[in-house]
Parts: C-alpha cells; sequence; structure tokens
C-alpha cells in the first residue's frame, strides 16, 4: 500500500480522496491549518501536519514538517482557493490565489524529499489563463479575480510538465476534477466529491497509471493550453516562482 501526502485535505476533494485512500487501505497524511479539526475529520489519518499555504514562511517549514514523518510515494497538491476580493492577501504581499494555487506548490515541490509521483490539481477554467509570465502577482494589469484563478491553475499544468520533463524518474501529471459539487464548485455542479478525487487517486495509486507529463480529466487525457508545452514558458514560471519564494527547483533528474 501507499503512503500519500494530500494538502488541503480537511475538506472539499483533499478530504474525499484522502477518504478513498484510506478506504482502500492506503496511509495518507493530512495537511490542515488546525490538527485537531483533522484528525476530527479523517481519524484513521497517520498524521496531521499543519501550515498556512498563503504565507512562505510557512509553506517552508510545512515541507521540513512531512520530511521529518519520512518517505512517501506519492503527495497529491490539491490545496486552493477560488474567487478572492483584491490583490493583496498574504503576509508576503502576493494575491492569495497566487500565493496558494501557485507558488505553494512549487516551494513544497522543490522541499518536500521527491515521492515517486505527483499530481497536480487543476482545471478546465487554465485555458482561459495568461502564459505570458510578466504579470503574475497581478501588480499592473486591473484586478479580475477570475483571471487570477485561471493563472494559478495554468501554472499548476506548467509547474507538473517542467516537473516531468526535469524529473524523467518521477510520474508528474495535472488534474481537472471536473465541476465538482465543493465549497468551491457550488450544489448546482454535475460531478460528485467522488468523481472529481478519482483521477488524483488513480494517479497516486494505480499500476494503470504510470504515466507522465499530462493532464487528465476522468481518468483520460486531455490537451491542455499549448503554452504548457513550451520549455521556455515553463522555465519562466520556475524562475518567477524561485525571484518569489527564495526557493530553487533542485537540479539533477532522477
Amino acid at each position: 500500500m501507499a503512503r500519500i501526502f494530500i494538502t488541503g485535505s480537511t475538506d472539499g476533494l483533499g478530504q474525499t480522496a484522502a477518504r478513498l485512500l484510506l478506504s482502500t487501505g492506503h496511509r495518507v497524511v493530512v495537511h490542515a491549518r488546525n490538527a485537531s479539526r483533522a484528525l476530527d475529520v479523517l481519524p484513521g489519518a497517520d498524521a496531521v501536519v499543519t501550515g498556512d499555504l498563503s504565507s512562505i514562511k510557512e509553506t517552508i517549514a510545512l515541507a521540513a514538517a512531512v520530511n521529518r514523518l519520512g518517505a512517501f510515494d506519492a503527495v497529491i497538491h490539491n490545496a486552493g482557493v477560488y474567487l478572492t476580493s483584491g490583490r493583496s492577501g498574504t503576509v508576503d504581499g502576493l494575491p492569495t490565489v497566487f500565493a496558494v494555487n501557485s507558488l505553494a506548490p512549487y516551494i513544497l515541490t522543490c522541499l518536500i524529499d521527491r515521492p515517486a509521483r505527483l499530481v497536480y490539481l487543476s482545471s478546465g477554467l487554465h485555458k482561459n489563463g495568461d502564459p505570458s509570465m510578466e504579470d503574475l502577482t497581478w501588480e499592473k494589469r486591473r484586478w479580475s479575480a477570475s483571471g487570477a484563478y485561471a493563472d494559478s491553475k495554468l501554472h499548476d499544468v506548467l509547474l507538473a510538465f517542467a516537473v516531468a520533463r526535469r524529473w524523467p524518474g518521477v510520474y508528474a501529471n495535472a488534474v481537472d476534477p471536473g465541476w465538482v459539487a465543493t465549497k468551491m464548485g457550488g450544489t448546482g455542479a454535475p460531478d460528485s466529491r467522488e468523481q472529481g478525487a478519482d483521477t488524483p487517486v488513480w494517479l497516486a495509486t494505480s499500476d494503470n497509471a504510470l504515466v507522465s507529463g499530462q493532464y487528465f480529466y476522468h481518468r483520460h487525457a486531455r490537451t491542455p493550453h499549448t503554452s504548457t508545452a513550451l520549455v521556455p514558458v515553463q522555465e519562466d514560471f520556475l524562475l518567477a516562482c524561485q525571484r518569489l519564494s527564495g526557493v530553487a527547483f533542485p537540479t539533477g533528474g532522477v
């Protein structure tokens, strides 16, 4: 059975993914802001780590806490925020949606000891994102909550594909979970939480999912935004994240 770490795993898709994994005998470490709440929600979890992913300092500390727990077979980068009211919202002066959805997965990818599989939650809305990398933190553009979210989900695909290219020994993929009935998706969404969590769980554990550098929707590979396949765009994103976080992407593939 696999040992898996899931960010944002006390509600929504992350919680459902954790429950699916636990129900099939896998070992799960969950992430939350409040440890006692996480244990109440997922009593079968191996452990709980806490940290605010909108803070660079706390995200770095979270990676260290995860590493102290030992090796993992897979990490599912699930945590995310949707529509935020304005550009500035974090202690680091960054848009919250960028800090949580884009920068935190980058930092954790760089600092958590390399697992065999990495799964990044994206969205079909990533196709509306801006691949230019000219204003990642919305300092020049007029703020758009939906635009910032689309950008962040594009970044998640870029990160997955960059990891797949740079680390050929790791299976790294991005997932569009569909329109799911969560706090983010709303009650009118057509897909259940179980349907949304199925593909991330499959990519993290199945012998039939030993693939890398792909974008999945309901276990089927789909074509993402054309920019995500461009190495210069991937590299621009990695360099921007390094500049903003102070965390360098590890050199050397496995």
